[in-house]
Formats: C-alpha cells, sequence, structure tokens
C-alpha cells in the first residue's frame, strides 16, 4: 500500500485531505507541523510528503529539503494558497509538484494517483 505522510496545519483541511486520500486506498500519516514530521521520516518508509508550504515553525519547503536528505526516495507534493510561496518552491524543490489551494478533493487524489501510476513509477515511458 502506498504510505503518504501529510503535513497540514490547518485542521479541517488535513482531516479532509486524509479522509479524501483514505476513502482512495491510500494510507496517511497526519500531522500539523513540519517539525512532527521529521520523526516520521526518520522512523517509517513514506511514498509521498504532501505538505503545505506556509506553515508556523518550520515551512514545507525547508520540511521537503530535510525529506531529500532522510528519504531521498520520498516524492514531494506541495499544497498552497499563496502563489507567491509556490515560485518560491519550484527553484527550491524543482521535481516537486505543487497544488494550489482551493483545489477539489477528486483532483488532489488525481494528481496522487497520477504520481504512482506504473508509467511513471518504471521511469521507462
Amino acid at each position: 500500500m502506498i504510505r503518504i505522510l501529510l503535513a497540514e496545519d490547518e485542521q479541517a483541511m488535513r482531516e479532509h485531505l486524509t479522509r479524501a486520500l483514505e476513502k482512495a486506498n491510500y494510507e496517511v500519516v497526519a500531522v500539523d507541523r513540519g517539525t512532527a514530521a521529521i520523526p516520521h521520516l526518520e522512523s517509517e518508509e513514506f511514498d509521498l510528503l504532501l505538505t503545505d508550504i506556509v506553515m508556523p515553525e518550520m515551512d514545507g519547503i525547508e520540511l521537503a529539503q530535510e525529506c531529500a536528505k532522510i528519504s531521498p526516495s520520498t516524492q514531494v507534493m506541495f499544497i498552497t494558497g499563496f502563489s507567491g510561496v509556490t515560485l518560491r518552491a519550484g527553484e527550491s524543490v524543482p521535481k516537486a509538484k505543487i497544488l494550489s489551494k482551493p483545489f477539489h478533493l477528486k483532483d488532489l487524489v488525481l494528481e496522487v494517483d497520477r504520481l504512482f501510476e506504473p508509467d511513471s513509477l518504471s521511469g521507462l515511458n
């Protein structure tokens, strides 16, 4: 089963995202800030880090950079409502996917599905 680490400081959004991803048969570990995600990255395997960019203590870009050091095989997807930080995220973590708020939950699930389609995993197609 594909495992997702979700870092989102807004509780309602975190719950909606977790529910939508679990309904789509993903296993989700959700935390409320970047600093809370680090111990999970250090002790568990995740296929995807799904993180808000703007969070207290450690923003999503810093978290993604830490994730790259701790677990280089974990893919990264940013979610943000701020267009200004989208550019910075793209420059800081060029391989990351960026999803801008507001988005429909089904769009999020589709984007995650796309990341893990057999074609995109094999690297051959």
